[in-house]
């Protein structure tokens, strides 16, 4: 049972301590979603089969390139055809073999244990959303971002319930040099968060680093047996994956530790102009990233991952919350289940360029989709906008409730208190009402979800508060979440050896002459 059922068990003091209960910040985590619904799976067996066979075909007569001599050399010895150098054409026989040996569910550990989270199967986790070279800020301002905005991040993240991760680089922190970011990054994920975290990929280096930190904090031997850091490494849609990407994959496996393989989609630009046609191409794409896994580290977790969009013929730019993302990713999930392995996907996407209804309705799609499509890594559920441009404040407010509605809509039905609250019916009679009824003062908090940030007054009463429109509620909450944050403790000693760590680093990597560069 979680902190916020368990304060629906207690017996409240009156209007007054209800109301306090409902508007107290609530920090305690939500265990990690054990989804209890239904899947929405659209194809039939003898589609999928059909899905799998042209990914083989591809993989067997088309191939992948690997842009890495390295890649090259493994996928020779594991008995892989290499034609023209460096394109790779995989028997599906060996892809079956090699794809067999990664474990279909994850334990993935936080620094603090009790937030330790499982992914795989019926195990979900959502995370918050990262890459943004802009904010919006506390003030609905579209800026460049600093450490202090990461940092600022990343404590939202850690006092957000159905937040399970700290992730990386949720904004770019454009105030210090690209050379040592990641160093930076690392280091707000695991000071200002116990939760789980993400590790940088942005070249082999950058990961042997943030693996390094992920080793002070856990122990060298414990990285060896255990999951406590994820990796993402983007293909080159279509059918290319480079050198930076699989040098920074070989050291996540190395240390056995999960990459998300993730194909980019841009449906009808980089992949066919086909919504079944894009997932067997982007199957292909992540089942040679996976395999490649098991070359390198064979038995080492690893997800299938992907990013999706769909591309407007009529410009030419990415778009969110389409029918046919949402079909995608239905697909995937049965794909991904097929295989055995856990898989990826992406949340609460908008293109919209400012906190509107076309961003609430775009993430809103994606959100029931991708739960209902069973996602285990739940990537970018909180901030997202302007097709991931910019990180907005007041999103990430609104998304992290949102995913908390999500969460108790994807645990399915509650029949704990069935009979307890039918027998509440003979009680209370024709005509009557439950407001006073002992069961519903022993459940009036946990009965049903009720938002804190979405407003369901009466009008006058809206009024009475301000008028205030979502973004300001939201903008208005997370300050005063801020004003109250608490910084998990860490160890002194730990924290020592990572500022040693990242003080060396920088004197060892040069840095740009001209920060301005970066912006």
């Amino acid at each position: 049972m979680s902190n916020v059922q368990a304060e629906g068990k207690q017996r409240r003091g009156g209007r007054g301590a209800r109301r306090t209960l409902r508007t107290e910040t609530r920090e305690a985590m939500l265990p990690g979603l054990t989804r209890g619904l239904p899947l929405v799976e659209p194809m039939s067996p003898e589609q999928v089969e059909r899905i799998d066979g042209a990914s083989m075909d591809i993989l067997e007569n088309v191939g992948v390139v690997f842009r890495d001599p390295q890649a090259i050399r493994d996928w020779r010895e594991a008995g892989a055809t290499i034609r023209d150098g460096d394109r790779v054409h995989l028997d599906r026989g060996l892809i079956r073999a090699l794809i067999a040996s990664i474990p279909s569910e994850i334990t993935l550990h936080a620094r603090d244990p009790a937030k330790t989270v499982r992914l795989g199967g019926p195990h979900s986790i959502f995370v918050p959303m990262t890459g943004a070279p802009y904010l919006r800020d506390l003030d609905d301002v579209r800026r460049a971002p600093t450490l202090d905005d990461l940092a600022m991040f990343h404590k939202l993240a850690h006092v957000s319930p159905a937040m399970h991760s700290s992730a990386h680089h949720i904004v770019e922190p454009m105030d210090h040099a690209i050379s040592h970011r990641h160093l930076r990054i690392t280091w707000s994920s695991i000071k200002y968060s116990d939760k789980t975290f993400m590790g940088m990929t942005t070249s082999p280096k950058n990961a042997e680093d943030v693996l390094d930190m992920a080793a002070i904090v856990f122990g060298a031997e414990f990285l060896e047996q255990n999951s406590v850091i994820v990796g993402n490494c983007n293909g080159n849609s279509p059918l290319v994956w480079d050198e930076v990407m699989l040098g920074a994959m070989r050291a996540f496996n190395r240390r056995n530790q999960p990459v998300l393989c993730s194909p980019f989609v841009l449906g009808g630009a980089n992949t066919p102009a086909s919504t079944a046609a894009s997932v067997a191409q982007l199957n292909a794409e992540a089942l040679s990233a996976l395999a490649y896994t098991q070359v390198v580290r064979k038995g080492c977790p690893a997800i299938y991952g992907h990013y999706l969009s769909t591309v407007s013929m009529a410009s030419g730019a990415p778009m969110a919350g389409t029918p046919e993302i949402s079909l995608m990713n239905f697909m995937i999930g049965q794909m991904a289940r097929f295989y055995g392995v856990p898989w990826r996907t992406s949340n609460t996407l908008g293109g919209a360029k400012t906190l509107d209804a076309q961003a609430g309705y775009e993430s809103a799609t994606t959100l029931m989709a991708v739960l209902m499509a069973g996602a285990n890594y739940i990537w970018h559920s909180a901030g997202w906008n302007e097709a991931g441009m910019h990180c907005s404040v007041a999103k990430f407010m609104l998304d992290a409730e949102h995913c908390a509605m999500g969460y108790r809509m994807a645990q399915g039905i509650d029949w704990s208190d069935f009979d307890a609250a039918l027998a509440a019916v003979p009680d209370v009679g024709p005509g009557g009402h439950y407001l006073g009824h002992p069961h519903t003062l022993e459940k009036f908090q946990s009965a049903f979800f009720m938002p804190k940030l979405f407003d369901n007054n009466a009008i006058e009463q809206w009024v009475a508060d301000g008028s205030k429109d979502a973004t300001t509620r939201a903008l208005e909450a997370a300050r005063a979440t801020l004003a109250t944050y608490e910084e998990p403790p860490l160890d002194s000693a730990i924290a020592d050896e990572l500022q040693d760590y990242i003080a060396r680093r920088e004197s060892e990597i040069p840095a740009e002459d001209a920060l301005n560069d970066t912006f």
